[in-house]
């Protein structure tokens, strides 16, 4: 029965109570649009991660725990007083990798070969905005990642706990509080990379484009601030140092530093004073910096033309 069939039949009703009905009845109506939405945009995620698993990328995700099993353990091997420590930071290393390559294919699968094969004929007829068909893709790709992450960290705190019961360290890697903050803050590595890959995918008219300005964005904003540092503390390693240091504090205001997020010094020898101390505002910085590229995506994604 339509809210139009209800308000005929209580027109009998006074004012007030009609006026209280109407409002009554476009309530549950409103609350059920956006049940509806809700369900889609979860069916539409789920589909998406269909998409993801029948393009053979389950087999890249454990091809990522095979290397990190053997990265691992032959790195504990070349420390004799250390294995474990060794161990942990290799580990971290390669799932800092790995992960944000991952992330790049995904995005090459899901969004820019939809617009490259023409599949965005289906995809996009279907009564629903475009918003809701990038969200859904987001959300697929970030399930796999982190469910990946958290396997993969699991799988590293084990190893790296194995391989220090081995050989007694006089400071043993901290997998506690520690651990966890620093593989919090390698999911917060990759979703600044899951963005900047989700602007490109929607900008970009060619599939590798996606794959390298991700991997070269996420070189640079790696890279940056330590090579900054590096002329700070010795001004002769390359010619005209001013002009070469201003150039690179301009891409300071571009990109996010994401070598500070990088604090797995607090896990290696447990010691809280190398988190930086302006862990919080960086932290705030880097979300504000990933929800803009998402806004970003999500508007042009809108206005884009397709042939």
């Amino acid at each position: 029965m339509t809210a139009q069939c209800i308000f005929k039949e209580k027109e009998s009703l006074f004012p007030k109570e009609r006026w209280s009905l109407k409002n009554r009845t476009l309530t549950q109506l409103s609350h059920h649009n956006c049940a509806t939405q809700a369900m889609t945009l979860k069916a539409d995620t789920y589909i998406a991660i269909r998409l993801a698993m029948r393009a053979r990328l389950l087999s890249f995700s454990l091809w990522t725990v095979g290397s990190l099993c053997v990265v691992v353990f032959l790195g504990s091997q070349f420390s004799g007083r250390q294995p474990g420590t060794v161990a942990l930071d290799l580990g971290i290393s390669t799932i800092r990798l790995l992960l944000p390559l991952l992330s790049t294919l995904l995005l090459q699968e899901l969004l820019s070969r939809e617009f490259d094969r023409k599949l965005f004929l289906a995809s996009l007829t279907y009564p629903r905005p475009r918003h809701r068909f990038l969200l859904s893709r987001i959300a697929a790709i970030g399930t796999i990642l982190f469910c990946l992450l958290a396997i993969l960290a699991i799988l590293l705190a084990l190893l790296t706990d194995w391989i220090d019961q081995e050989v007694t360290q006089s400071r043993a890697p901290a997998l506690g509080l520690p651990y966890l903050v620093t593989v919090a803050f390698i999911g917060l590595d990759l979703l600044v990379v899951l963005a900047i890959g989700t602007l490109l995918s929607v900008l970009a008219t060619t599939p590798s484009f996606v794959l390298i300005g991700t991997l070269g964005f996420m070189l640079v904003a790696r890279s940056f601030s330590a090579i900054v540092a590096l002329l700070t503390r010795d001004s002769t390693l390359v010619g005209h140092t001013e002009a070469y240091q201003s150039s690179l504090s301009i891409i300071g205001y571009l990109l996010p530093d994401l070598a500070a997020l990088d604090v797995r010094m607090i896990a290696l020898y447990g010691e809280w004073s190398f988190l930086p101390s302006d862990w919080a505002l960086r932290v705030v910085a880097t979300l504000a910096y990933t929800a803009a590229l998402f806004a970003m995506a999500v508007w042009a994604l809108n206005r884009k033309r397709f042939s």
